[in-house]
Order: C-alpha cells, then sequence, then structure tokens
C-alpha cells in the first residue's frame, strides 16, 4: 500500500483539528478559523525553521533528537546558525517548538504555556509578521487561543493537546519545494468553511481558482515570465488574497511586492497565511486591515501610491451610507472622478460600492501599469450614469485593453454574471472582448449551481485574448471610435457580426414557403380573433354584473 501523499496527510490534519474544536463545543462558532488557521500557522512556522536548520546543517537532520543535537553545539556554532536563517524564517527558541511543548504536556497549566508561548513567538517576530490596521495599530501573528474554549483550566488543557497529538502527526518539513498549485490547494482545503459569502461584504468569499489563473495569465503572458521584475501589486480589496497569489506565481515570488488592503479582520489573516504559504513573508508588512475607500493607506506622501498591477474582486453592493458623505469632499475629487452612488430610499445594502473600488483602482495605476478587475456584467453595458462615465474615460484615455464576460455562476454564492476589465496604461489601438458566457459545465456545490471552466477553457480564453484574436461566435478586435460609437459599451455580443445566409431555391420552392407564410398568419389571426371575442364577452358579462 503506498504511503498516504502529502496533501491527504495535511487534509487529515485540517479535518482533525476542526473535530477537535467541534467536540470542544466550538464546531461553526465564530472563533474557530482563529484556532484552526493559527494552529495551523504555528505548525507551519515551526517545521519551516527546522527545516531552514537542518538545511544549514546537515548533521541536525542526521540526528535522532535535531532539537538536542542543536543545544549541544558550541555557542558560537549556535549564532551562526542562527544569522544564517533566511529573512523569511521566524525567530524560534528551542521550548517554542512543538516537539519541545509535546513533551511537556502533562503539566498543570499546559494551556496556558502554550499560549504564552505563541504570544512570546507573535512579539518576538513582531517586524516580520505582524499586519497592521489603518490607524497603524498592530494585528499580532497569534492569541490566546485557549481561552476560546469555556470551562475549566482541565478543560482547557485536555483541548490543547488533543490539538498537539494532531500536530505531530505530520510533517511539512519536506512540502517547503512544493510549488504554487500544491499550496493554492491546500489553502482552499483549509478556509473551505471560513470564507464564504457574508452578504457580499469586502471580498469575503473565495475567488474562484479558474478566475485567479485567467487574470494573472492575462497580465502576465507565459512569453513574458521571467523579464518582469522588482515590481508592485496591489488589492485594494484582497480577501485571502486568491489574486495576488496567483499573479505573484506568474511574476515570481521574488520578482514583486505584494500590497493590500481589506477591512475584515478575518481575511486579513487569512491572506497572511497564505503569504507564509507562498514564499511571500517579505510582503506582509504592506497588509492592512482597514477601509479602503474611507482611509487609504497606501500613499506617497498626500497623495496615492500607485501601482505595476492591480488585481481585484471588489465587494458589489454594500451599505456605506454612514460614511457616504465624508468621500464627497474636494479631498476625492480627482480619485472619484465619476461620482458617487447616492443613498437609495430602500435598500441601503444595494449600493453599488465597486463603482468605487474601479475609480480607486484608477487612480492608484501607473503609467504603463495593468489591472484586472471583476465587476458585474451589468457595468459593461450600463447606458448612463457613474458606469457610463467611467467606461467613457477609460476608452476616452485609452486605457482599456479588453473584457471577459464569464459564465452564469462562475462563483456559487451569487447568481450576479460577472465579466473581468483588463486595464492597460501601456494603451493599446484595439480592444479584445471576448463572450465566454456559453463556456464550462454546471454542476451542483452544495445547494448553489455553479459553472466550472476546464483547463482547455480556460487556456482558449486566454491565448485568444493575448494573441488579440478575433473568433467568430466568441471574440472581436475593436478599435475605441467603433466603441465610442456604441455609447462606450463593452459587451462583445454587440460587435459581433449578423450574417445572412443565402439560399438559391426554385421558383416553385419560392411559392410554398410563401403558401406556408401566409397559412400561418391567417391561423394567427384566427387565434387572436377568437381570444378578441372572448375577452369582449367576458368585459359585457362584467358590465352587466
Amino acid at each position: 500500500m503506498n504511503p498516504p501523499s502529502y496533501q491527504q496527510q495535511t487534509h487529515e490534519l485540517i479535518d482533525g483539528l476542526k473535530a477537535v474544536c467541534a467536540s470542544n463545543g466550538l464546531g461553526n462558532d465564530g472563533n474557530e478559523y482563529k484556532i484552526i488557521v493559527q494552529t495551523f500557522l504555528y505548525k507551519l512556522l515551526c517545521d519551516k525553521f527546522a527545516h531552514e536548520m537542518k538545511r544549514l546543517d546537515p548533521k541536525l537532520a542526521q540526528a535522532g533528537d535535531w532539537i538536542a543535537a542543536w543545544q549541544k553545539l558550541p555557542k558560537a556554532s549556535k549564532q551562526d546558525l542562527e544569522h544564517g536563517l533566511p529573512a523569511e524564517t521566524p525567530q524560534l527558541a528551542a521550548d517554542q517548538l512543538i516537539e519541545s511543548l509535546f513533551n511537556r504536556q502533562a503539566e498543570p497549566g499546559f494551556a496556558k504555556l502554550w499560549d504564552d508561548t505563541l504570544l512570546a513567538i507573535a512579539t518576538a517576530n513582531s517586524d516580520i509578521f505582524a499586519i497592521k490596521t489603518d490607524d497603524g495599530e498592530r494585528v499580532p501573528l497569534f492569541d490566546r487561543l485557549s481561552d476560546y474554549v469555556t470551562g475549566s483550566a482541565d478543560k482547557k488543557d485536555a483541548f490543547v493537546r488533543a490539538l498537539f497529538n494532531k500536530l505531530v502527526g505530520v510533517s511539512f518539513e519536506k512540502m517547503f519545494e512544493q510549488k504554487y498549485d500544491f499550496w493554492a490547494a491546500l489553502f482552499e482545503y483549509l478556509i473551505k468553511d471560513y470564507n464564504k459569502d457574508n452578504g457580499g461584504k469586502y471580498a469575503e468569499y473565495y475567488t474562484p481558482h479558474a478566475v485567479a489563473t485567467i487574470m494573472a495569465d492575462i497580465l502576465v503572458p507565459k512569453d513574458q515570465r521571467g523579464t518582469v521584475k522588482n515590481v508592485t501589486c496591489y488589492d485594494p480589496a484582497s480577501g485571502s488574497g486568491t489574486l495576488l497569489m496567483a499573479l505573484a506565481h506568474a511574476i515570481g515570488e521574488s520578482r514583486c511586492s505584494i500590497f493590500s488592503q481589506d477591512i475584515s479582520q478575518k481575511s486579513s489573516s487569512l491572506l497572511r497565511l497564505n503569504l507564509v504559504l507562498n514564499k511571500l513573508v517579505h510582503s506582509i508588512p504592506n497588509i492592512t486591515q482597514g477601509n479602503t475607500i474611507l482611509h487609504p493607506v497606501h500613499k506617497d506622501g498626500r497623495a496615492l501610491k500607485t501601482f505595476d498591477y492591480i488585481v481585484s474582486n471588489p465587494p458589489f453592493k454594500m451599505d456605506f451610507s454612514d460614511f457616504r458623505e465624508q468621500l464627497d469632499s474636494d479631498a476625492n475629487t480627482t480619485r472619484f472622478f465619476a461620482g458617487i452612488p447616492k443613498v437609495p430610499n430602500k435598500a441601503k445594502d444595494k449600493m453599488a460600492i465597486y463603482l468605487l473600488f474601479i475609480q480607486h483602482i484608477i487612480a492608484s495605476l501607473k503609467p504603463g501599469g495593468k489591472a484586472a478587475v471583476v465587476v458585474p456584467t451589468g457595468f459593461i453595458t450600463a447606458a448612463s450614469g457613474i458606469e457610463l462615465r467611467i467606461r467613457q474615460k477609460l476608452v476616452d484615455e485609452k486605457m482599456i485593453a479588453g473584457v471577459v464576460s464569464m459564465p452564469s455562476n462562475i462563483f456559487a454564492t451569487t447568481g450576479t454574471n460577472v465579466s473581468i476589465l483588463f486595464l492597460d496604461r501601456s494603451a493599446h489601438d484595439h480592444v479584445v472582448l471576448i463572450d465566454a458566457s456559453a463556456l464550462g459545465q454546471k454542476v451542483k456545490e452544495g445547494k448553489n449551481q455553479k459553472t466550472l471552466l476546464s483547463g482547455a477553457e480556460e487556456q482558449r480564453i486566454v491565448d485568444t485574448f493575448n494573441a488579440r484574436e478575433a473568433v467568430e461566435d466568441f471574440s472581436v478586435v475593436v478599435g475605441y471610435d467603433a466603441i465610442a460609437a456604441k455609447n462606450y459599451s463593452l459587451s462583445a455580443g454587440q460587435y459581433f457580426e449578423v450574417k445572412i445566409a443565402y439560399e438559391d431555391i426554385t421558383p416553385a420552392q419560392f411559392a410554398e414557403k410563401i403558401d406556408g407564410f401566409q397559412t400561418r398568419l391567417a391561423a394567427m389571426f384566427a387565434e387572436s380573433k377568437v381570444l378578441e371575442d372572448e375577452i369582449a364577452a367576458s368585459l359585457k358579462r362584467l358590465r352587466h354584473d
């Protein structure tokens, strides 16, 4: 029998941690995700530290108890080892590692010991792993996790012991050379219960991997990879970072710096974990938890910082009436050039906040920069209002690279049809418009229906866009003047040619067709007369009554 794969072992670990939470009354609790994500992160950091130490000193890898062998080294040798660790490696002491604590689990107060250890690790690694809020406060790496368990100290100790019994059953040490796709799939499995749609608020739901891949492969075509370096990547509504991870992987994790902001505490903590998994620890200080629209933190002086690449799947609608008037100021005139949505008399939760994010993204894009933004498909054809004014600016200033209209239900959590808007400040003479709405296979996901794209379909979209190719009933390549003439519509279907089929027929066949038309028309007129008589009779009875 083959041993279980790393992925299977990790799935079993995640399921085991969730089972421990459930048996302690924390299943589906609001704090469960903190316990699972932070415990997983603690495991990851311990194994990353062990992996790097053994890489620097292979003798440690051969020792039966590598921690004891490390501690027996001369002081100078230990210092040399610790100084040789890569910058993204956590600073850990021997007594903070899982193996060391596991050997002390029988001690009374084990839960407190672990909590104290987590806080000590968070403090020692604050410069590397802490994210910030929009007012500058640091969000530490770990919380006191046993505090989420109600009950006696003995119950808390038992809870933490149960977690540790799961942690020692798998090692991540040999997984750190795995590629992006491995960690992406693992991350999606880890957060699948914790990153669902939350009423449309700030990117709380997980962007499908297909959407992330298409965006990254169009922004950074495969023939350009390896040539892009020292670039900045930004998402103003980052969620758990799916889009940023795909983009960074396309560019090369060591060739880019990630910047983000998101109002959700949960999403920010998940993004931090995603950065650790994907060798982007150097970007954690650029991650901010806060309201991008009201308090954008990434600035150069008083002006917005501009970026080489921007990706985003912003929330489409939410109630921002509480701070709407603060946005309507002279300071925001340039940023929100097309206007700020008004507060409706009813359904405040349907305020179109995505229109503010699009304008913020335009203001945050460098000259020569590229962006990809998920929008409701209605945006690309709206005949008036803020939507039209945004499209007009993008077309008149030749900032549109193209649009891909996706299949319905590409997100299982929303029935809104979506399109991907591609911006490019290096300017093209023509715009690529793709109608991919007919692609994909419908599947059930829980109570919802979802459309899944095959790898070949994803590649077809990417190849067609990057080749700027016109394909019958799928894509068009149109000039800016043609778009302006159609009220700035960015829907591919409005530019498809209407084809008229001509067929040679004999006079007898022509007469037969005409006779058929006349017969069908006569039947329809007769049916209409019957209906009219019935309606008249009904009205007569009503008047009589």
